[in-house]
C-alpha cells in the first residue's frame, strides 16, 4: 500500500486541511480508494482472462458508439 509522510507542522496555511503537503481531505480514503481500484483491476484482468469474447464484445460496442458519434 501507499505509505504518505505526515507533517507535523502547518508552516502557516490558512487554507483548508487538504491544501496541507502529505495529508489527505479525508483521512482513511486513500488507502480504501487505492484497494477498490485494485479489486476492480482484477477482476477486469479474471474476466478477461476467464471469458474472452467480452473483450471482443467491448471493442465492437466501442466502435459501433465511436462510428455513430461520426454522422
Amino acid at each position: 500500500m501507499t505509505h504518505r509522510a505526515r507533517h507535523n507542522e502547518r508552516e502557516g496555511f490558512l487554507g483548508s486541511s487538504a491544501d496541507v503537503p502529505g495529508r489527505d481531505a479525508v483521512p482513511g480514503s486513500g488507502e480504501f480508494l487505492e484497494f477498490l481500484g485494485l479489486t476492480l483491476a482484477a477482476g477486469a484482468f479474471v474476466l478477461f482472462v476467464v471469458r474472452p469474447e467480452v473483450t471482443e464484445a467491448l471493442v465492437h460496442t466501442l466502435a459501433t458508439s465511436t462510428a455513430g458519434l461520426g454522422h
